[in-house]
């Protein structure tokens, strides 16, 4: 066979399973309310959106005035002719945000998670990962030669293991997930603060669902767990709660740092964030340090959408995070679950596996700060018409 012949018959093997993901076209800004092709006006809930500031004016002013003032682009990788004093001015930003020395900026989290493994974890060195993490955490960890130990997800007795069995290296870095993006479950930093601290281990977060979304003030699982500035280092990301456009970041000890700078590749080959990102990324730091009801209304919304739910016998998994899955089982049943309530003006994606491991496919309800009450009761009331249609309520 060849190759175009056989992608095509696995493409017809998925869409015959019922297992074809579709992207849907959206003619409005990503809001609460956004405009389908083909379905007119739908309640967004399944956007990283938390803060509700993706089309917020003061953002979108703050990009335009970049680019009259910036330019559009900077035709060039930082260390040639790409950086602008906003550059610098916010990664001192965001290590003020996180109580860090420094930060380096990337074209997202997933390039500041390829970007870090591959240049400090060497062949003497481990690294030490929660089998849950994102697949940008996983792909980046391949590329590097240090050896590598898994640990059962959130499971601090296996945490400990792993350290245990890597004991001999000469570094050992240990990565999670802050937020675990299919879970909404939290890692249980403390516990791992202990643990690495007695092993000398180097503990790395990518907060991208806690940054701007957890805490008192917005500043991340850290935060929410009480252990904020307890950890070693931060990769995060721009393009979530920060106002949704793109870009990411390593946060943490100014030699970490200093170090990618030199040598850390998507860094070194990578086109500078465009201005507009940059300025817009500042303002969203501001809205947030200025205006703490952006975290109080996310966090408002979050309790009464899960309460709701769960009242009404829709099978959620526990939690305090704005992403709220729902429990379906079967892949091709939780994606036709997802097309009825986009027919009933509800935009919830379904996913399935490999997102997520066989008999676990779910709807992921994502809250945002921005939703109204009226827009909550909305969308409980469709998913739990649909979810009685197809059988999983559990008071059914």
């Amino acid at each position: 066979m060849t190759l175009i012949s056989t992608l095509s018959a696995e493409l017809d093997e998925m869409r015959a399973a019922g297992t074809l993901k579709r992207e849907l076209l959206m003619k409005s800004a990503q809001g609460p309310i956004v405009e389908v092709e083909g379905k007119g006006e739908v309640i967004m809930l399944t956007s990283n959106n938390y803060l509700g500031l993706a089309d917020h004016p003061v953002i979108v002013e703050a990009a335009e005035k970049a680019e009259r003032d910036y330019g559009y682009g900077l035709a060039s990788v930082r260390f040639i002719c790409g950086t602008q004093t906003i550059h610098r001015t916010l990664e001192e930003r965001i290590a003020q945000f996180f109580g860090t020395e420094d930060t380096i900026l990337y074209g997202s989290c997933w390039n500041a998670n390829e970007g870090l493994f591959q240049t400090v974890a060497l062949e003497q060195d481990a690294i030490v990962s929660d089998e849950l993490n994102h697949a940008s955490i996983i792909d980046g960890i391949r590329l590097a030669k240090a050896r590598k130990e898994r640990f059962k997800n959130r499971d601090v007795a296996d945490f400990r293991r792993a350290l245990e069995a890597t004991k001999e290296s000469r570094n050992t870095i240990v990565m999670t997930d802050g937020v675990f993006s299919m879970e909404g479950s939290l890692a249980p930093l403390p516990e791992m603060i202990d643990i690495a601290k007695e092993y000398d281990a180097f503990l790395v977060v990518d907060d991208s669902h806690g940054t701007g979304v957890l805490g008192k003030t917005g500043r991340g699982t850290a935060e929410e767990m009480g252990v904020a500035g307890k950890i070693d280092a931060h990769t995060s990301t721009l393009g979530k709660a920060l106002g949704g456009s793109h870009g990411g970041f390593t946060t943490g000890p100014k030699p970490l740092v200093d170090y990618l700078r030199q040598k850390s590749r998507p860094y070194l080959f990578s086109n500078t964030l465009p201005p507009a990102v940059v300025m817009g990324s500042l303002a969203a730091i501001d809205l947030i340090e200025n205006d703490p009801s952006f975290v109080t209304r996310l966090r408002d919304n979050t309790t009464y959408f899960r309460a709701q739910l769960t009242a009404k016998g829709v099978t959620v998994r526990p939690g305090i995070h704005p992403i709220v899955p729902i429990i379906i089982g079967d892949t091709a049943k939780a994606i036709a679950m997802s097309a009825e309530l986009l027919d009933r003006g509800i935009y919830l994606s379904g996913f399935g596996f490999p997102v997520v491991p066989q008999g676990a496919a779910r709807l992921r309800c994502q809250i945002s700060a921005a939703h109204t009450r009226e827009h909550l009761d909305r969308a409980i009331e469709a998913i739990v018409a649909v979810a009685e249609k197809h059988e999983v309520l559990s008071n059914a």
